[in-house]
């Protein structure tokens, strides 16, 4: 991957940027402003949460989340890293799981750093908690 992004967006904060929630107005600035991407990890994530809430505007949101970012995938460059990370933060963070570290992963691997809300990002330097 030779692109560089200055964030990567989580679930949570598509998720409050589709509700409309302060934190919402919060990861806009990141959405919006052109150099944003979105692991296709998130998309899993959203798809599971839209489904268990009965949503029925994931194809939408979907089109905004690949309109507005750039989908990125793991290849070879971040998918070894996420178990490194996993390793690491587990040690600290009883509840942190893979899905965090590929989060992660994705941001380090493009110089990025992750706009979420989830607790679990609290005290990570590459996070930017909105």
């Amino acid at each position: 991957m030779s692109t560089n992004y200055e964030s990567v967006i989580d679930s949570y904060a598509w998720i409050e940027y589709f509700r409309g929630t302060s934190s919402g107005e919060r990861a806009r600035e990141f959405i919006e402003k052109g150099s944003a991407a979105t692991s296709a990890l998130s998309l899993a994530e959203l798809q599971e949460k839209y489904l268990r809430e009965k949503w029925e505007y994931f194809e939408l949101d979907l089109k905004s989340i690949t309109t507005k970012t750039t989908l990125i995938h793991a290849d070879r460059k971040i998918a070894p890293l996420p178990g490194h990370i996993n390793y690491q933060n587990k040690k600290k963070k009883k509840d942190w799981k893979m899905a965090d570290s590929i989060i992660l992963a994705t941001a380090k691997v493009s110089s990025a750093k992750v706009a979420a809300g989830d607790p679990h990002f609290n005290g990570i330097s590459e996070a930017i908690m909105i």
